[in-house]
């Protein structure tokens, strides 16, 4: 599937690579050097302990690069303001409760802050709806019904 951020998402993750790279690495490889000098390898756990550190840090560091290299950064000037879409805020109703939500790719969504992905139950049932819409999504508790008040 493929995975939406905006242009500072982008921004801290180049960042965390660059810090992963250029000073992490460094740090295991000090760890592991340090650990080498302690002798006998098969009974080393520091070494042991500095080799699976090094092999998880090159995972973190190959994710990001995957990352970086396969998102698509949302453009919100690009955007249809009468249709849903990534980047969209939109004002909803349900139950006599009126919530304001952002749009986004699942890498910063987080609910609390108002911020839920286009892969979420909601987000994905929002998309390319417009103004005056109303949507049922199933949740936990059962189907609950939303109406499109705003887009932005």
């Amino acid at each position: 599937m493929q995975k939406f951020i905006s242009k500072e998402k982008l921004q801290e993750l180049i960042e965390e690579l660059k810090y992963l790279k250029e000073v992490r690495r460094v740090q295991v490889a000090e760890k592991i050097s340090n650990a080498k000098d302690l002798g006998d390898l098969s009974e080393n756990a520091e070494y042991s302990e500095a080799k699976e550190e090094q092999a998880l840090l090159e995972r973190k560091i190959a994710e990001l690069e995957n990352t970086i290299q396969n998102v698509t950064i949302i453009d919100k000037q690009l955007r249809n303001k009468n249709l849903i879409s990534i980047g969209s805020t939109v004002e909803i109703k349900y139950n006599g409760q009126i919530k304001k939500y952002s749009i986004i790719g699942s890498e910063e969504a987080d609910p609390s802050q108002g911020k839920i992905s286009n892969e979420s139950p909601l987000g994905n049932a929002l998309m390319e709806h417009r103004i005056g819409d109303s949507i049922e999504v199933k949740t936990p508790k059962g189907l609950v019904k939303y109406t499109i008040l705003k887009i932005s």
